[in-house]
């Protein structure tokens, strides 16, 4: 039976081959991603630092100020923009890799390879989203010295949102590194894009309330739909008074409709295949 539908569809088995193909350079590149990352012990231990020092110094010294509602405070509402942060920073920063591989003439080597560009792409995307979804997991270590209370179905939740905000900042990363020559070139572009990003998605203070070219500037940058998504996840395991809900909002407003909790991880998913389109679509440049 095979042998007749092989006769018949001669190209199916080159087909399955190819696909075949695709995945193990997809797997390659993933791994060589998680071993890179795994034997750079700085880059392991300073990616914890500025997420660190935003939890506890900014949080205990915006508590002193903002006060405590309802048993609530300000380092609990921060606490899942840090861990967005942590994510963010490290997926981003995974596409450096990319300009370095230029720099050095192994990107060609890997370009002129019998493979095609879109499963390099892939493959730089999920190792890079996989190093920053640990990442994120890990910062999870913090919230019983906060008073945050996790729970397994709590965690598991989060790691899927981790994971959707890893693919959305690594394709974006990858995009950007598709278009730069130089490592300096990109640490400072990204340093451009990197902060406002975070500091215009909510992670660091609530949207509501903002004037309105704050709010315009908040709903444009995709990264807000990651992690509103993350804060409700979150605080759905929390005791919060009423007074506390109001004084630290959840949810993503535009128009006056508040987003429901899967459009915007719908926003995100759109994101990611936007991102994913555009670096697919560098790497098809000659180098």
């Amino acid at each position: 039976m095979s042998a007749s539908l092989t006769t018949v569809l001669p190209g199916a088995g080159d087909e399955r081959g190819e696909f075949k193909e695709e995945l193990r350079t997809v797997g390659m590149v993933w791994r060589r991603e998680l071993i890179r990352f795994a034997r750079n012990r700085a880059r392991i231990l300073s990616s914890f630092v500025q997420p660190i020092l935003f939890l506890f110094v900014l949080g205990y010294g915006m508590t002193s100020l903002v006060g405590t509602t309802g048993g609530f405070d300000f380092k609990k509402f921060v606490f899942p923009g840090i861990v967005a942060m942590t994510v963010v920073a490290t997926a981003i920063f995974s596409a450096i890799s990319i300009v370095w591989d230029r720099e050095f003439g192994f990107l060609r080597e890997m370009l002129v390879a019998p493979v095609s560009r879109t499963a390099l792409v892939v493959g730089k995307t999920l190792g890079g989203a996989s190093v920053a979804t640990v990442q994120g997991t890990i910062m999870l270590a913090l919230a019983p010295l906060i008073g945050v209370r996790l729970t397994v179905p709590l965690v598991g939740k989060v790691i899927g949102i981790e994971l959707l905000m890893a693919l959305t900042m690594t394709a974006f990363g990858v995009f950007v590194a598709s278009r730069i020559q130089r490592i300096e070139g990109f640490s400072v572009v990204m340093q451009l894009l990197l902060f406002p990003m975070l500091f215009l998605s909510g992670a660091l203070f609530p949207l509501r309330g903002l004037p309105i070219w704050l709010t315009v500037i908040t709903r444009i940058n995709p990264l807000t739909y990651a992690v509103d998504p993350l804060r409700q996840v979150v605080f759905t395991a929390q005791d919060m008074s009423p007074a506390a809900r109001a004084r630290f909002p959840t949810g993503v407003t535009l128009f006056g409709y508040t987003l429901p909790l899967a459009a915007e991880l719908g926003i995100v998913c759109a994101c990611t295949t936007a991102f994913l389109a555009l670096a697919i679509r560098g790497f098809g440049k000659p180098e």
